[in-house]
């Protein structure tokens, strides 16, 4: 990897996150009555538009917002030039990226560019009303909300999370609705997330638009499947599980990185290696992962942005694969499918890489790897504490399977797998390595602890079932 490539200042990156932070600004106070500060931010933002198809639409938005009279089709126009910006930033890093490592720019084609028709979706009244809401956010500000406003979008997600169409939707607003319930009145915020509320409401509206939440097209693949590692993303009452892979196709073609997520509900008790527990039932995969082993897929499902519709009916055990063996031959030359318009954000960055040769050391009290005078930092809080890959343990390697992201304003590893020298010989640590069981001792003792947290909350549920 050419460590110069990620330290050198990427083109317009600093001027177009400068447009997007000055827009989120403008929301902190809201649009109901700008001041000149906001309107110029607007007015910002639409310049940044000027040479796009959007430039119309946002120019006349940017106006009706200085003035304070926007509908709601100028804050979708408004959100729009936002998700624009923010995906010629992903965009201009992952083909930075592309350099470093050498890899085979993403493949070219339509197919993830938008939904499959412009058909308006079924609950478009329940849409409207859910894009009213967020206007009225955009309005008020972030330090404007209280419970009242906040409390709008109760019944409007009550009324789409029976479809089955209006889910995903339904779910982002319920959780962006709890984030803002909580840090209600926001009059008395002490610090305001501002890039954060206004990712969560851009995207929001969005997808509000009849249309914009299609569904993507699938295509069946056969051949087969190299897992490299596992990134386990943990919440209070949620976990998930992402294999990052390289996929071989039978009929000889170029091999290409894909994923395979699972997700499960979970209780606040269930920690650390416990997560498997709810995970393993759901996907064979996690068992191969965790035994070092290739998966044969038979005519799986997979969308144009790399993600597998998992079918345990449509995969079977192959022969053993070491993930930093794929990773020296196959991950170079394996090419990176579209990214979907509205998935077009940095912090969706995540880029398998291999790095071999650093020098890990700490730089300013955090774990940073010397690439030949370049340093790379180390997201050591990203290791999971559900498998034997430890921040030791990334720190007394020599080679690195990881997830390559951007986060305020550089570029971090996320180490998935690391190869240490013990004793002479090579010793790898995986993080998804007690994924399908494991006999080492600290993994059974934290399975066991979760097996009996388990089995107090069935019988408490059961005992509450029965009254």
């Amino acid at each position: 990897m050419r460590g110069d490539l990620l330290s050198d200042p990427v083109e317009g990156l600093d001027e177009a996150l400068a447009v997007v932070d000055a827009f989120d600004e403008a929301l902190v106070a809201g649009l109901l009555r700008p001041g000149p500060a906001q309107a110029a931010a607007v007015a910002g933002l639409a310049d940044a538009v000027a040479g796009t198809p959007l430039a119309a639409r946002v120019a006349e938005a940017a106006g009706r917002a200085s003035a304070g009279a926007a509908g709601e089709d100028h804050f979708v126009a408004l959100a729009a030039a936002r998700c624009a910006l923010l995906g010629s930033v992903h965009d201009a890093l992952t083909r930075r990226i592309d350099e470093a490592v050498g890899r085979p720019a993403a493949e070219d084609g339509s197919e993830g560019s938008g939904p499959t028709s412009a058909v308006a979706d079924p609950g478009a009244n329940l849409l409207a009303a859910a894009r009213s809401w967020l206007c009225d956010l955009a309005r008020g500000g972030w330090r404007g909300i209280d419970h009242e406003l906040v409390a709008g979008a109760g019944p409007v997600v009550s009324a789409m999370l029976p479809d089955p169409g209006l889910r995903r939707r339904a779910t982002l607003l319920d959780g962006f609705a709890a984030e803002l319930a909580a840090s209600c009145p926001g009059a008395t915020l002490e610090r305001v997330p501002v890039r954060r509320w206004a990712d969560l409401w851009s995207r929001a509206l969005l997808l509000t638009v009849p249309g914009s939440a299609g569904a993507r097209p699938v295509a069946p693949v056969t051949g087969r499947l190299l897992p490299l590692g596992v990134d386990v993303q943990e919440h209070a009452t949620a976990v998930q599980a992402q294999v990052h892979a390289v996929f071989e196709p039978a009929d000889g073609g170029a091999p290409r990185l894909v994923r395979a997520g699972v997700s499960a509900p979970k209780p606040d008790t269930v920690v650390g290696a416990g997560l498997w527990q709810l995970l393993r039932p759901r996907m064979s995969l996690l068992g191969a992962v965790s035994e070092g082993r290739s998966m044969e897929l038979d005519a799986m499902p997979v969308t144009a942005e790399g993600d597998l519709i998992w079918d345990d009916e449509r995969a079977r055990p192959g022969e053993p694969a070491d993930a930093f063996a794929t990773a020296r031959v196959m991950l170079s030359t394996a090419t990176a499918a579209r990214v979907a318009p509205l998935d077009r954000h940095p912090v969706r960055i995540a880029v398998p890489v291999l790095l071999e040769g650093y020098t890990p050391r700490s730089e300013e009290h955090r774990l940073v790897f010397d690439l030949a005078g370049q340093l790379l930092a180390v997201d050591a809080d990203r290791v999971p504490a559900a498998g034997p890959l430890t921040p030791e343990a990334v720190a007394a390697s020599h080679a690195c399977v990881g997830l390559l992201r951007w986060d305020a304003g550089e570029f971090l590893l996320q180490p998935l797998a690391v190869e240490a020298t013990v004793r002479k010989k090579a010793v790898a640590a995986h993080a998804g390595a007690w994924a399908g069981g494991t006999t080492d001792k600290a993994g059974v003792r934290a399975e066991k602890a979760a097996t009996d947290a388990v089995a107090v909350l069935r019988e408490r549920a059961g005992r509450l079932l029965r009254k």
